[in-house]
């Protein structure tokens, strides 16, 4: 991998909601993520932010200012904006506390509402651009800034879905105006998408789990919360306002690919809009009925389009990842498991190649039809790629979402397990060369695996993983204890034997493979210390294992941090999972990143 590393983001660039030539997005600069403003009028950008560990949250309000979110290697930082030409970086909101970002949001006429979140709880502000802000709301709960009306007088505060105040809808002056679905409102999730942005306009747009379904559904302070059954989705959907307010686009995620709807609610109308198969990792409705959106497959990397004739950041080189990308279904007594397949391109009429399960991260997430630098890497290596949407996926609906029959990771565990026997059987994989490669949540599941499947898999690379439950809630950010705690029905001294049955560290000295475990000193989301507790544990029981730190959070911006990890397991593979040959002459690719998976 000599060539230029490079990074991208899925997502489209922010516009300036009065001057649609202006935009903001994070693109790359030497490997690392950086905030750029976009002319397209022009067709030239400025690169605004240049900082060591790399900046990845940004926006432009309406009179066209840039805003940054800087912060360290913990996440923990404020906003900076800056005249769209350039010019001195302002404090965007003076005085505000330091924290985790948790959303930002400005009004048409200068009002700032922003989230930020420490080990106390999150605070929500509310101020103008450049001046003191006020504090509007403090609470020891999880929330995020779902919105701000284009008035600038309502604020929505998005918690849990399933929460009993999922949605909080304030005024700017304090007073609470409604809590969504409340304690009387039916036992269900909802999503908050954010307030119209027509002026007068204050419909807050919403998405509710219904059954088996998910509906749309809109607030008012005059109608309180209506919702839409006559426009309902089988698997997962977000949406987004027209820029008049009228309608709304609605991106589905459908069995790892990406449908578009357009939908008026006045009209009761749903239209199907036509999209290139593959993923939309975003997309944005523009002036005029026009789209903006992100495209991608397994094959090729994100393309940023248009189809109004309005220039947007070119989006890098052009490649094409080598090999054959199919899917596949796993019949088992629990349901059908999708699967997509990377087949290396020597595969053929030889032996099945050598594979690697890239599990992937969540649990509330799932694998797409999309470019993933790490397929790539391995595809030109000559494995065959298996990524998984095992049970607790989104994308397949709620039923499938809300399966963890098993338990916690071993309802997972189980549905690899069916996927590895069933690419055997049909020769696609061979039977002893199978590995695993996980982020996150997905680090987690390798080590699991391995612990409690000994002799299916004959490698384990482990990223930033929970390798000990109990060590990591108790240490780890308020909103993953409070997902914890929804997960296993209970804090680690309720139900201690659940917390100890999901956990690694349990497991860890029926290990019988090579495993390479990578962890970030600075990780807050999977913090260092229980892994340092597997890896002794590893030791005391005389596993071989090899171990890899970086020097930073869980979610990094800087791509040297990836590429390093994406050289050091390929050489660990390479030792203990030796691939097939690669066809002559062909080079393995620049390697790319759009950030680390969440847990």
């Amino acid at each position: 991998m000599t060539d230029p590393y490079q990074v991208f983001r899925g997502s489209l660039p922010d516009v300036c909601p009065r001057d649609a030539t202006r935009m903001v997005f994070v693109g790359n600069a030497g490997g690392r993520c950086e905030v750029f403003a976009w002319d397209a009028t022009a067709r030239r950008s400025r690169q605004v932010t240049d900082r060591a560990g790399g900046t990845a949250h940004c926006a432009i309000d309406a009179d066209g200012y840039v805003w940054w979110f800087e912060d360290d290697a913990e996440g923990r930082g404020r906003w900076w904006y800056q005249a769209f030409e350039g010019g001195p970086r302002l404090p965007g909101l003076p005085g505000a506390p330091a924290g985790q970002t948790r959303g930002l949001a400005v009004a048409p006429n200068g009002t700032v509402a922003t989230a930020v979140a420490d080990s106390h709880g999150t605070t929500v502000l509310v101020g103008q651009r450049g001046r003191v802000a006020r504090e509007l709301l403090h609470t020891p709960t999880p929330v995020r800034l779902a919105g701000l009306s284009a008035t600038g007088d309502l604020v929505a505060v998005a918690a849990a879905p399933g929460d009993d105040a999922a949605v909080t809808v304030l005024t700017t002056d304090g007073e609470s105006t409604a809590v969504l679905p409340g304690p009387e409102g039916p036992a269900t999730r909802l999503w908050c998408l954010g307030f119209s942005p027509r002026h007068g306009d204050r419909s807050l747009l919403l998405v509710q789990e219904n059954g088996h379904r998910y509906v749309l559904g809109t607030w008012t302070p005059e109608a309180g919360l209506t919702t839409h059954p006559w426009c309902s989705f089988d698997t997962e959907v977000t949406a987004r306002w027209y820029p008049d307010g009228r309608a709304v686009l609605v991106r589905q995620e459908r069995h790892g690919r990406s449908l578009l709807h357009r939908v008026d609610l006045r009209t009761r109308r749903r239209t199907h809009i036509p999209a290139p198969a593959g993923s939309l990792l975003d997309a944005a409705p523009r002036a005029g009925g026009s789209l903006h959106y992100v495209w991608t497959d397994t094959a090729h990397p994100p393309e940023l389009r248009s189809t109004d004739g309005v220039a947007l950041p070119p989006a890098g080189a052009a490649t094409l990842v080598p090999g054959r990308h199919t899917a596949l279904w796993t019949p088992t007594a629990d349901g059908p498991v999708h699967t997509l397949l990377s087949l290396p391109e020597a595969h053929g009429t030889a032996a099945p190649p050598p594979a690697v399960f890239l599990v992937h991260g969540g649990p509330a997430d799932h694998d797409r039809d999309a470019y993933d630098a790490t397929v790539h890497s391995l595809a030109a290596s000559g494995y065959a790629v298996v990524r998984v949407n095992y049970r607790g996926s989104t994308g397949y609906g709620p039923d499938w979402r809300r399966a963890f029959t098993d338990g916690i990771g071993h309802t997972q565990v189980r549905d690899l397990v069916a996927v590895r026997a069933d690419l055997v059987r049909r020769r696609l994989i061979a039977e002893q060369a199978v590995a695993l490669w996980g982020v996150s949540w997905g680090g987690y599941l390798v080590l699991l695996a391995l612990g409690t499947q000994p002799g299916l898999w004959q490698a384990g690379v482990a990223v930033k993983p929970v390798a000990d439950w109990v060590a990591a809630h108790r240490s780890t950010t308020p909103a993953l204890r409070a997902l914890d705690v929804r997960m296993f029905g209970g804090t680690p001294d309720e139900v201690p034997e659940r917390y100890a049955r999901s956990s690694p560290l349990t497991y860890a000295a029926d290990v019988t493979e090579p495993l390479l475990v990578v962890g970030a000193t600075k990780d807050t989301k999977c913090p260092p210390g229980q892994i340092r507790a597997y890896l002794k544990a590893l030791d005391e029981a005389g596993v071989g294992h090899e171990a890899m730190w970086l020097d930073t959070g869980h979610d990094g911006y800087d791509g040297a941090a990836h590429v390093a990890v994406l050289r050091r397991s390929l050489r660990f593979l390479h030792t203990h999972l030796p691939a097939a040959r690669q066809p002559a002459g062909h080079q393995r690719p620049p390697a790319r990143t759009g950030g680390s998976r969440s847990h």
